[in-house]
């Protein structure tokens, strides 16, 4: 485990961390922070985002190195806030700031491009211009 690129780790009140949890993170100079006393979900943003993430990337990919994982992550995080819609948003993607045009003539054909991100893992579609 590659403990010297970690400054704290995050953690619950939890009675199931004994001190000695704390004690191990401390020797290796890893400052141990508590999250907010009776707060079920302080984290609740954050595990949403990483199930997101789990779930549409990682259960589906063999990470071979720490820069694989670096690239894989990059790719989806470009996908994530610039095609990916979310719902808390009217469907749009984190770095938009309005939506498409809508299609007001659907009897002319148009052409539909495909993105390919992560190896085809997730696909983006977008009408050519």
């Amino acid at each position: 485990m590659r403990l010297k690129s970690l400054r704290f780790v995050i953690r619950d009140r939890d009675g199931k961390y004994p001190e000695s949890f704390d004690a191990v993170f401390e020797d290796e100079g890893i400052e141990t922070v508590k999250t907010a006393p009776q707060s079920p979900r302080m984290n609740a943003h954050c595990e949403r985002g990483i199930g997101t993430l789990r779930r549409e990337v990682l259960d589906h990919l063999l990470l071979w190195s720490e820069r694989h994982a670096l690239r894989v992550l990059s790719a989806y995080a470009g996908h994530y806030n610039g095609h990916r819609p979310h719902q808390a948003r009217e469907q749009l993607p984190p770095l938009a700031d309005h939506h498409a045009a809508p299609l007001t003539d659907l009897k002319t054909p148009r052409r539909l491009f495909q993105t390919r991100v992560l190896g085809g893992l997730i696909n983006e579609y977008r009408y050519a211009a």
